[in-house]
């Protein structure tokens, strides 16, 4: 073939499809599909962005404030801390500087769609292990890792399912794991448990020399349009990550607005409490609804991964929501035909949400 080629684990990568925002027929939809925080970000973060801003000029490519402000508020040294564009760059680069050819990276049924495409995008082989009806099992994990095994990621709480380890779990997955495979523990949504629910990620990166934790200004901080993440683990995983990553990966703005939005401790709880508040009434709306095969699997993320084991399909529940005017999240590529994501709303979208699939059961109030 006269032009150039792809790797032939490049071609195993189907693109990660991002949630959609508009209906069957165009309509822009009220976005319930990509996990955002619908109080929006904190004035003080808005405030942030529109200041200061020179666009001609590089951002400081360490990070160095932002990473100093991280590191004071969570007990960290800065200089074991690296910033992305996202976690998305982050967890890719963790792939990417302890994966390749002939390894396996190493994963649960029902997580984070990025995972299996940072393994094939280092020729490194995915592995699923089983879960344990849609949370991550410990035991199947660890009897799914081989000689070949080099990264193991775990979302805590995991994305799609809004599934939780406690501590204890996540000690033992990390105590059975062989010295040379690097755990990464992605918290994502660590920021929506409640304290007592803290997973020891951060110790466990801070002691060990194989933990890697990430997070991201994505979610409950309401920055995902910025993309900034930051990622902590010993000096020798620090350093991998710095040599591979983008130069000047998070931009000006971006790291102005994260540093404004980690002083917003207010808006921080405001969110938390928000989301806890309409995800137990979304949750009981869905158990009301039981008797028709709708089931939500327990979360302690800022969504619900609602299942549609009756006569009712995710497909039409996807439909009517759709033609109620809001997005939800369909994943049959990931192995879920049956269930719908949704992103945890304000209390009226998620009342109008409960409505229509009310209707679609035949329980017209």
């Amino acid at each position: 073939m006269n032009r150039p080629t792809m790797k032939p684990w490049i071609e195993g990568i189907h693109a990660y499809v991002p949630g959609k925002s508009t209906g069957r027929d165009g309509r822009t939809l009220v976005k319930l599909s990509a996990n955002e925080n619908p109080l929006g970000c904190s004035a003080a973060a808005l405030g942030a962005l529109a200041q200061g801003h020179a666009p001609a000029a590089y951002p400081d490519p360490d990070a160095t404030t932002l990473r100093n402000a991280i590191g004071k508020q969570h007990g960290i040294n800065p200089a074991r801390i690296v910033c992305g564009t996202g976690s998305d760059e982050l967890l890719n680069l963790a792939a990417q500087g302890f994966a390749g050819p002939g390894d396996e990276v190493l994963f649960s049924r029902f997580s984070f769609a990025v995972y299996d495409i940072a393994a094939r995008r280092c020729g490194a082989t995915p592995v699923e292990a089983l879960d344990d009806d849609y949370a991550t099992d410990v035991d199947a994990l660890l009897e799914s890792v081989t000689e070949r095994t080099r990264v193991v990621f775990l979302a805590n709480p995991n994305n799609p399912t809004g599934t939780y380890l406690p501590r204890g779990e996540i000690e033992r997955l990390h105590a059975a794991l062989p010295n040379h495979v690097l755990l990464v523990v992605d918290q994502a949504y660590a920021e929506y448990l409640e304290p007592e629910e803290e997973d020891g990620g951060l110790e466990l990166a801070c002691a060990h020399e194989n933990v890697l934790v990430t997070r991201t200004f994505s979610k409950i901080y309401g920055l995902a349009g910025e993309r900034i993440g930051w990622a902590t683990g010993a000096p020798h995983l620090i350093d991998v990550l710095n040599r591979i990553r983008g130069p000047f990966n998070v931009t000006a703005s971006g790291q102005r607005a994260a540093l404004a939005a980690l002083a917003d401790h207010a808006f921080l709880s405001r969110s938390r409490e928000a989301n806890r508040i309409e995800r137990a009434r979304f949750a009981e709306a869905i158990t009301a609804l039981g008797n028709h095969g709708l089931r939500g699997v327990p979360s302690k993320a800022n969504f619900l991964l609602v299942l549609f084991e009756g006569e009712v399909t995710a497909e039409s529940a996807l439909a009517a929501i759709g033609d109620a005017g809001y997005a939800v999240r369909h994943l049959p590529g990931q192995g879920l035909p049956n269930a719908l994501r949704i992103t945890i709303g304000t209390g009226k979208q998620m009342d109008e949400i409960a409505a229509v699939l009310r209707e679609l059961c035949g329980e017209v109030a």
